[in-house]
């Protein structure tokens, strides 16, 4: 009997298998290339366009009442007025009352340093006071930093309970630079609301506005999110990061089978976020059409086409994966490449009969750094202590992030002595090292557990003895290096 698979049907076999696999490739190529064509074109020229005529809009609708609110707190009326002692308090109010009619607020206000009055054009509303919860923004802005004299703030309206406004608070200074009080206009939320249904309607998008934590200020109709923070809307949040510590960017997600095209632009007058928002493109069925007929040429073949590619991406993945040895934050192995790595290690020293030692290390009281500074600042310190513990080391040692804040160093042909050296060393360099993360500073201290391979000794029992020593350290007060009991 013949070989099923000689001659000719091999050659035919292979030949077909190229052909399909010709087709499909070009057909798929020309599809991605299309694809990212139009993504580009969304991503870079159409919503950036967008952003731009809506930031233009923005400085006359929104950033006007921080004009009006500047004028007001350099008007030398009311300096003069409220430096004069706040004689005839019908002054002040009938001039906030021209504010208002003459720009259009909502309301304007201007409250004194002196006495905590808040003058309102229906008069003296109140008295501000600390105890009252109402008037917290009132402190808060007292207590800007120099440099930062208004803040935006959206807030009920003090005279009318049932109404939100966007509030210019902007603090007055008399001629010596004392501070004698806040003054500022409120713009009504819905008066903003309709100018982004205009924008959306205008443009066909999605415009939100978020503060600089993330937190989403203002919205339209056309806002789906169904979310408060950046950091909760399914897709963006994995880019919630990058989008609130860059001025502006274009980014890209998929949802619900749909590519979502965003821009973001920082406002820093205001301090908040533009963020327009388009999902998916109309050219996008029409690519998917003229892919679908392509494939349909190819369809007689389609089983044998997807078996190789099955096959060949088969193969591609699992390169991959032995690729991915490399912890992306800190530039430490990972678990799994370690593991294999510590195999090696330990099957090479038994035949060689060598030492080798083993440094679990621990960081103490990580989770008060994330509690206190952030999350950011917790990547920092765990980036500078990865560098700082490969600075230390031999280049054949190797460094692995076990987990969370958890780090081991495996070192071949080192005895517990020079590795219980290394150990200190390694603790008084992260002890001494400042990190600096914005505007804080912070300090970090570690617990080391080290161990030696004995001769019965396995991998597992060799990390369970380390562990144990480094938590030995931390029951001796942190920031010390402990020496695991004898297998």
């Amino acid at each position: 009997m013949r070989p099923l698979w000689t001659g000719k049907r091999y050659f035919v076999f292979i030949l077909s298998g190229l052909l399909i696999a010709g087709f499909l490739t070009v057909s798929l190529v020309s599809y991605k290339v299309a694809e990212e064509s139009v993504s580009s074109q969304i991503a870079d020229d159409a919503l950036p366009l967008t952003s731009n005529n809506i930031y233009s809009e923005i400085q006359q609708d929104l950033l006007r009442p921080i004009w009006i609110s500047s004028q007001m707190a350099h008007d030398t009326f009311v300096i003069d007025w409220a430096v004069g002692g706040e004689k005839n308090p019908e002054k002040m109010i009938h001039y906030l009352k021209e504010i208002q009619n003459r720009y259009g607020a909502t309301t304007s206000f201007f409250v004194s340093e002196r006495t905590h009055r808040y003058y309102h054009p229906k008069g003296i509303i109140k008295t501000v006071s600390k105890s009252d919860p109402q008037d917290a923004w009132y402190f808060r802005v007292r207590g800007l930093p120099d440099g930062k004299d208004y803040e935006i703030n959206i807030d009920t309206d003090t005279s009318d309970k049932g109404r939100i406004n966007v509030f210019i608070n902007y603090r007055v200074y008399d001629y010596a630079g004392k501070l004698i009080g806040v003054t500022g206009v409120g713009l009504g939320v819905n008066r903003v609301q309709k100018l982004i249904e205009t924008y959306q309607e205008r443009y066909g998008r999605t415009v939100f506005f978020t503060d600089l934590q993330g937190n989403i200020t203002l919205h339209g109709s056309g806002f789906k999110g169904g979310a408060l923070s950046l950091r909760d809307l399914p897709g963006i949040k994995e880019d919630a990061t990058r989008i609130l510590t860059t001025p502006g960017g274009s980014y890209t997600y998929r949802q619900d089978n749909k590519t979502i095209y965003l821009n973001t632009r920082l406002v820093p007058e205001f301090q908040w976020y533009l963020i327009v928002e388009q999902r998916g493109s109309p050219a996008d069925k029409r690519l998917t059409h003229t892919l679908l007929g392509n494939l349909l040429l190819s369809l007689g073949v389609t089983a044998l086409v997807l078996f190789l590619a099955n096959l060949t991406m088969g193969r591609y993945q699992r390169r991959l994966e032995r690729m991915a040895s490399i912890d992306k934050l800190t530039g430490a192995a990972n678990r799994q490449v370690f593991e294999v790595l510590f195999e090696q290690v330990l099957n090479r020293a038994r035949r060689n009969d060598e030492e080798v030692s083993l440094i679990m290390l621990d960081l103490d009281h990580f989770k008060e750094v994330n509690d206190n500074h952030g999350h950011l600042a917790g990547d920092l310190v765990l980036k500078t202590v990865s560098r700082i513990v490969r600075e230390q080391i031999r280049a054949s040692d190797t460094l692995c992030r076990w987990g969370g804040e958890e780090f081991m160093i495996l070192m071949p042909m080192c005895n517990i002595g020079h590795a219980r050296a290394l150990a200190e060393r390694i603790r008084q360099a992260i002890e001494q090292q400042i990190i600096v993360c914005g505007t804080d500073a912070i300090k970090v201290c570690v617990s080391l557990g080290v161990a030696q391979l004995t001769e019965k000794e396995d991998s597992a029992e060799l990390i369970r003895r380390a562990d144990r020593a480094m938590y030995v350290a931390k029951t001796r007060g942190r920031n010390c290096v402990s020496i695991a009991e004898p297998f």
